[in-house]
């Protein structure tokens, strides 16, 4: 099969996708991020329901909604009572889902310099989730809560759209389900209603090159490993 310029073009807008972890302070000009959120749209939906909201959190109010985050992370108060609104992951752990994981783990904290009893510096590192690593554009995702679990399949074709189209205009991202702990400071700073659930929050911008943590290059199983070919 001869590739095609567009095949190479958008198979290489999937494949550099990557959780960046350090971006550059350089802001994203509004009218890319609409452009984005627009080709995402046309993703696929039952019935065309189309059942996500996006808050697009920039400037002061992204830092103020950052702060309050990496205070309540850092310095939780007795009284806090910070809780997911949905298990993102299993209760119990097992192979090979933890292996990959903690192959992810240790990769990026041996990259960081790192060692496993370093508590501090690990909980730092986790603490720059919440500072969207430095990303000038903070995404927080909901969808209806009245709506089934098909709809969860229908944000995640949505969330790789956003993610794929930003890596067509040069941008990079960072899906985070680390903020759904602190859904409820996240509606206070963007309004969000009662009746959508916290999905996940996403850093957009472009990639700071001239850091380690950025040459994390997570390992993906072969085709032969997860599909079947049947006849």
């Amino acid at each position: 099969m001869i590739e095609s310029e567009s095949q190479r073009i958008v198979d290489h807008a999937i494949v550099s996708r990557r959780s960046i972890r350090a971006f550059l302070p350089t802001p994203v000009d509004r009218e890319d991020i609409e452009q984005i959120l627009t080709v995402a749209a046309r993703a696929p939906s039952g019935s065309n329901t189309q059942p996500w909201h996006v808050y697009v959190v920039t400037g002061s109010r992204l830092t103020a909604m950052s702060q309050e985050i990496v205070q309540a992370f850092l310095h939780p108060s007795p009284t806090d009572e910070y809780a997911q609104e949905y298990q993102y992951y299993p209760a119990q752990w097992s192979s090979p889902h933890i292996d990959r994981r903690r192959k992810t783990g240790l990769g990026l904290y041996k990259l960081l310099g790192l060692q496993k009893d370093d508590k501090l510096g690990m909980q730092m590192q986790q603490a720059r989730n919440f500072k969207f690593f430095d990303a000038p554009v903070g995404m927080m995702f909901s969808i209806d809560r009245d709506m089934g679990t098909g709809s969860w399949l229908d944000f995640g074709c949505f969330l790789q759209n956003i993610m794929i189209a930003a890596r067509a205009r040069g941008l990079d991202t960072c899906p985070q389900a680390a903020f759904n702990a602190y859904h409820s400071i996240i509606r206070r700073h963007t309004g969000m209603p009662a009746n959508e659930i916290f999905m996940c929050g996403m850093s957009l911008g472009y990639a700071d090159e001239s850091k380690i943590e950025n040459t994390l290059i997570t390992e993906r199983e072969p085709v032969d490993r997860f599909a079947r070919f049947l006849e």
